[in-house]
């Protein structure tokens, strides 16, 4: 066998044995690629909301959510903390608290200008890794500066919820307590679903 035939057969055995969220291409690049300003439906078990993302000025970012969507990864997925007057965070578990497979962590576009304010969407992160966000997500309910790029960085903020607040609002008022699964005592005690996210048709200049 040839050298070439050697490396071509070694190639082709490295993906097959590859897991296969590993190698699912993200495509949320080819998500409306002319749109600026995406829209997305959340549709909740609680109600839905709008969010309308920034790809002008969170461009990474806003692709990587709409690969989450478009691929239906958040569908299914649950609120998991909940904090009255400071945040709401999804994306990361499903009712059950299992994790869903994540794609690679993106780069931290978190000095764009944007702002950790009331209503806007940003990416979550480990603390001790600037660059580690990959599906789990928060919605701001409150103007929260310390969320913001200073001399260390910041959350990265995407986008804003534009239509169903109220729906916000409710979701951040339910009780929570200490998740058995999860641990952290910001766990809504009954369970808030996120049914599926529609990407909306876009809009006519």
């Amino acid at each position: 066998m040839t050298r070439k035939l050697l490396l071509l057969a070694a190639s082709l055995f490295y993906v097959a044995t590859m897991p296969f969220q590993s190698i699912a291409s993200p495509k949320g690049q080819y998500v409306q690629p002319d749109n600026l300003f995406p829209k997305v439906r959340v549709e909740t078990s609680m109600g839905s909301f709008t969010l309308q993302l920034d790809r002008l000025k969170a461009r990474i970012t806003t692709n990587n959510f709409l690969s989450y969507v478009v691929n239906k990864d958040f569908d299914k997925t649950i609120f998991h903390r909940v904090e009255e007057d400071y945040l709401i965070q999804a994306g990361g578990y499903t009712s059950d608290f299992t994790e869903i497979t994540p794609y690679e962590p993106i780069f931290n576009e978190s000095g764009n200008g944007l702002k950790n304010k009331l209503g806007s969407i940003a990416m979550a992160k480990q603390l001790s890794d600037a660059h580690s966000a990959t599906s789990q997500f928060f919605i701001n309910l409150n103007n929260n500066d310390n969320l913001d790029p200073g001399r260390d960085w910041g959350y990265a903020v995407f986008g804003e919820v534009v239509e169903g607040f109220d729906v916000i609002d409710a979701i951040s008022q339910v009780e929570v307590g200490v998740g058995p699964k999860l641990g952290y005592p910001t766990v809504p005690k009954v369970t808030i679903t996120i049914i599926r996210m529609v990407i909306l048709d876009k809009e006519p200049l």
